[in-house]
């Protein structure tokens, strides 16, 4: 179980866990994975929940017509696969690293559940951690239904507002890990149209950024 505790640090859980815990973690542990590859395909038994020590992964599925659908593209210390807590037997989507190397750390859900039963504290945290990630993919598809690109873009960057902003006067500063082309497939557009709103929001005073931050000047304009 030391590896597998020293894993969820990233998850913003490690101040419920013992230091003394984090010491000792196997090496061979980890599973290491180049871009392009399938961690796991729709109908595989879900035996693992993931955590990413290193890299970026995205959740994908695909429609009718064979285009990609993103559904998430998570980095370093997020957690996938957590449907298997909550007794989902088989995987619905597909898991691909997207960059190289990937570095994951696996869990079987056995040890989970005994870490969930043995901490009460971090049990909740993980269900509220699952809970809040359905609400955010229902907001996406939402969005992607009703609203215009623009439109689109400013709620998932009021979303990564919410989740990890830090205020800096009237302005919210964002450090993100997103390539313009990641934002693109969330939001369900072109590369380049990602990067023409990205410049208006810039010139219209609402937004600065650089390549690893995004701040937000004006948040009640976006």
């Amino acid at each position: 179980m030391k590896e597998n505790i020293w894993c969820l640090e990233g998850v913003n859980l490690y101040h419920i866990l013992c230091p003394h815990k984090l010491k000792g973690f196997a090496s061979d542990h980890f599973q290491n994975y180049k871009s392009g590859d399938f961690i796991y395909f729709p109908g595989d038994m879900s035996k693992n929940i993931f955590m990413i020590s290193k890299g970026k992964v995205k959740i994908v599925s695909y429609n009718n017509n064979g285009d990609e659908v993103v559904k998430a593209i998570l980095g370093k210390g997020e957690i996938f696969g957590e449907k298997a807590i909550l007794g989902a037997d088989k995987r619905a989507d597909y898991a691909l690293a997207c960059t190289e190397p990937t570095l994951l750390c696996p869990m079987d859900i056995p040890s989970m559940y005994e870490l969930m039963r043995n901490n009460e504290k971090f049990g909740l945290s993980i269900y509220k951690l699952i809970g809040w990630r359905i609400k955010k993919m229902e907001r996406r598809f939402e969005s992607l239904l009703f609203h215009d690109v623009r439109t689109r873009l400013c709620d998932f960057l009021k979303d990564l507002a919410e989740e990890n902003g830090v205020e800096d006067g009237d302005s919210l500063n964002i450090s993100h890990f997103y390539t313009q082309k990641d934002f693109a497939d969330l939001i369900g557009t072109k590369r380049e149209t990602v990067t023409r709103l990205f410049n208006e929001l810039k010139q219209e005073g609402i937004i600065d950024y650089s390549r690893k931050e995004i701040q937000i000047l004006c948040p009640h304009k976006l």
